[in-house]
């Protein structure tokens, strides 16, 4: 099959799972408190505390109330898009002041080259924000790879698991389900995608657990015509 557009996420698939849990999540932790003190009256920092608000029930959450609920999400590893926007705010720091680089595995870069060589268009779906999508991929091992993809979604669109989620990425893709792949670690979230018609791999990079979706160990294995 010719694919025409292909949709990868992020960790465990172009990138280790550990860059997220071992480096992103602690450096949030220990910087997110006084970022959001320092900037809480900034009209996007205060806007997602309105969210925290929003999500705790609470309208009169003081700011340490809602740091203290972020500081609780991180440690249960929510996907919940405030703790995501101000975590790649956080993040963007980090990148700028080269604390560290974005983890993408060789053969990733490699191929997605290639792919947007060919034509086929590439987009990101991942939980983190688009914002610290974009941050990972700028600031790579590979070098700056933005260029290469035509579009990100985080949850924003959809939670990874729901398929209406990637009803609305086709609907903003304008391709038939069978002309998009779909590679993920995951196989709930493939399982979401395969129900609309959607082609999926599972990559198998580290102790996944192997599902019935094509599987492959890097982006070489993927066949894409």
């Amino acid at each position: 099959m010719n694919y025409r557009a292909i949709i990868t996420d992020i960790e465990g698939t172009t990138s280790r799972i550990s860059f997220v849990t071992d480096i992103l999540f602690p450096y949030a932790k220990a910087h997110l408190p006084a970022f959001i003190q320092r900037e809480q009256q900034q009209p996007a920092v205060a806007a997602e505390l309105d969210a925290i608000r929003r999500l705790l029930g609470q309208p009169a959450a003081s700011t340490d109330d809602c740091i203290a609920a972020l500081l609780d999400w991180i440690a249960a590893d929510k996907k919940l898009t405030p703790l995501k926007t101000l975590q790649g705010m956080v993040w963007q720091h980090g990148y700028q002041q080269g604390h560290f680089q974005g983890h993408i595995y060789p053969d990733a870069a490699a191929q997605l080259r290639h792919w947007q060589q060919q034509g086929i268009q590439l987009y990101v779906y991942s939980s983190g924000s688009v914002q610290a999508q974009q941050l990972l991929f700028q600031y790579s091992e590979a070098g700056d790879l933005r260029p290469l993809f035509s579009g990100y979604f985080d949850t924003r669109i959809g939670a990874k698991q729901e398929i209406a989620s990637y009803a609305a990425i086709l609907q903003h893709l304008q391709l038939p389900p069978n002309q998009v792949l779909f590679l993920s670690d995951v196989p709930a979230e493939l399982d979401a995608a395969a129900k609309l018609g959607i082609a999926t791999v599972q990559l198998i990079r580290e102790q996944q657990a192997p599902s019935q979706h094509q599987r492959a160990e890097n982006f070489y294995q993927i066949e894409v015509q």
